[in-house]
């Protein structure tokens, strides 16, 4: 029993025992938040999930924290005795989530999604940095944060004061000429107005086809997307439309 006690002394000093314990404890407590983060961006079936969270927030923590421990690197066989930037390993971490973050920005015309998942996936390699430096507190209120933020923002937005915001493309039958006043003149009766600077004009096989944003005048006031289907069903040289959310 003495001596593999002794070996085990040997193997596993208990000062690198002791660190060993502490980069474990970090890992597990940055996955847990992470995961925390990410249930609610999988309860609202977006891509990026809870895996996703939970991993990039332990391995930021992961990173961060072996960043204190340059002495038991290499099993303590190190050549140089230099210590690391904490702060590089900090740059290096939030610019390549920031790289992850893009993938999961997409673009259709005028509709932007994506931009909260990647903004919290960055906001939880954050998460990960200060549990790596030992600020559990901290990282637990910002995990905390983060999650309400998500969850009881779309609410807060709902309430406070705003204006609806849609993405319209009407593409009219060969020969028309469709007249711009006549069109801003439709938008204002269903309740909207052309917002500026998003008008863009295309032509195919000598269809004409035009692209705005339509804002409503007022919050709630303007016309639903079924009623202006309807409307534009029936708008005179209007082949075909596409109505969609101006999402950002």
């Amino acid at each position: 029993m003495t001596w593999t006690s002794d070996l085990f002394a040997n193997a596993w000093p208990a000062e690198e025992t002791a660190a060993h314990l502490l980069v474990i404890f970090n890992v597990v407590a940055a996955l847990l938040l992470g995961l925390l983060v990410g249930y609610e961006r999988s309860y609202h079936g977006r891509a990026a999930g809870m895996r996703t969270y939970g991993l990039v927030c332990m391995a930021s923590a992961a990173i961060t924290v072996i960043a204190g421990y340059p002495g038991f690197w290499f099993g303590g066989n190190h050549l140089f005795d230099t210590v690391p930037d904490p702060t590089r390993i900090m740059q290096g971490i939030v610019t390549g989530v920031g790289f992850l973050c893009a993938g999961v920005i997409m673009k259709e015309g005028f509709s932007i999604s994506g931009l909260t998942t990647a903004a919290s996936i960055w906001a939880t390699s954050v998460i990960g940095i200060v549990v790596g430096v030992g600020f559990y507190g901290a990282a637990i209120a910002l995990a905390v944060l983060c999650t309400v933020a998500m969850l009881g923002g779309s609410w807060v937005e709902g309430w406070l004061p705003s204006h609806q915001a849609l993405a319209i493309v009407l593409r009219f039958r060969v020969g028309f000429v469709p007249q711009e006043e006549v069109i801003r003149r439709a938008t204002q009766k269903w309740g909207y107005d052309i917002a500026g600077g998003t008008m863009a004009i295309n032509c195919m096989g000598g269809s004409p086809e035009w692209r705005f944003v339509a804002v409503s005048l007022r919050k709630r006031n303007g016309a639903s997307l079924s009623e202006l289907a309807a409307e534009l069903t029936g708008f005179e040289g209007v082949e075909s439309f596409q109505i969609s959310q101006a999402r950002n």
